[in-house]
Formats: structure tokens, C-alpha cells, sequence
């Protein structure tokens, strides 16, 4: 099984070369190979690459940007149970995110857990030296994504996306925090 701690982690830059990827998304290898470069340049995502130096290929990849989670009022349900996630004093009709634009794992490397690896390390990035605040991260996940990220504790946004392509998600990045300093 392959763990992440084996590949190269780096972050895509315009000079990078971009080694072979193919996972079973078509729009997620496009993506990579024809604009991961261009949301990097115009500032609307970074991406970051895990390599396998052994095989000189791309093994996954994930995009980040900034997002927030703001309240629907034809969702007053879902959000009085995000807030009470938060104190009343701090309590807002929005909440500061990084929203996870793409995220894939390579065919040769997919069902080995290495997407629940990634995600459980996008979340410490952004909890263990965080450049800004950031309450939650977000995902509009592709309707035969959703499994695996509700298996990774992401909760759904609203209920009105259910007939759509993608399904808006979040986790809160608070508890996990919490855990990380339980646990040093």
C-alpha cells in the first residue's frame, strides 16, 4: 500500500514539468495538464503534486483557494447547526474556508486509501501553521465522490444540490485541530 510519506510532495509552479497522470476522470486529468498552471498564474488556485520518483510519474493531486460558507436562508436548518459549531459572540452569516478545487489519485494508485491520506493532510496544512483563518474546508464534490468524502467526516452543505453534478460539502477544521494538539 502506498502511503504519501513515499512520494514527493511539491507545489505546481509554471516551470514545473509536468510528469504523466492518468486517473479515472477525464476532467480531473485535463484539468492538471491543460489549467492547473493558468488558475496558479492568475492567482484562483495553487496545486500541489505528489510524485513517485520511482516510476516518474504524478501518483495525485490536489487544488486549493479560498472560499467561504455563507448562509442560505432557504437552508435555515443546516446552518443554525454550523452555528452552533461556533461561540455567539463570533457567530456570523458567513465563515472563512479553503475549498478543495480538485483533488486525484492516479489509477495505478487508486483504492489504496491514499485519497483519505491527502485529505487528512490538506487538513493539517491548513491547521498546524495557518497563513490566514480558516474555520472550514469545503468541497463541491462530483456526485460519485460524495461516499468518499463523507467517509472522511465532510458533512453536506444544503440539501437543494442533491439532483446536481457536484454536491457542496465542508468539514470542520476546529475539532481536528483539537486533536492534533491532544496529541503533542
Amino acid at each position: 500500500m502506498m502511503h504519501i510519506t513515499d512520494l514527493e510532495f511539491i507545489q505546481l509552479t509554471k516551470d514545473t514539468p509536468l510528469l504523466p497522470f492518468a486517473s479515472e476522470d477525464e476532467d480531473l486529468n485535463n484539468f492538471l495538464m491543460e489549467d492547473a498552471k493558468n488558475y496558479s498564474a492568475d492567482l484562483m488556485a495553487v496545486t500541489y503534486l505528489f510524485i513517485d520518483k520511482k516510476k516518474q510519474q504524478i501518483a495525485a493531486y490536489f487544488s486549493l483557494l479560498n472560499d467561504k460558507m455563507a448562509y442560505d436562508p432557504r437552508e435555515r436548518s443546516i446552518w443554525n447547526r454550523i452555528n452552533r459549531l461556533i461561540p455567539n459572540q463570533k457567530r456570523r452569516r458567513s465563515y472563512p474556508s479553503a475549498k478543495i478545487g480538485r483533488l486525484a489519485v492516479g489509477k495505478e494508485y487508486a483504492h489504496e486509501g491514499l485519497g483519505s491520506q491527502i485529505i487528512e493532510f490538506i487538513e493539517a496544512m491548513l491547521v498546524k501553521k495557518p497563513m490566514m483563518g480558516c474555520r472550514f474546508l469545503t468541497v463541491d464534490a462530483y456526485s460519485n465522490a460524495t461516499n468518499f468524502y463523507r467517509k472522511n467526516d465532510f458533512e453536506y452543505f444544503t440539501m437543494l444540490d442533491t439532483l446536481d453534478k457536484t454536491r457542496l460539502m465542508y468539514f470542520d477544521l476546529k475539532p481536528f485541530k483539537e486533536r492534533i494538539e491532544q496529541q503533542l
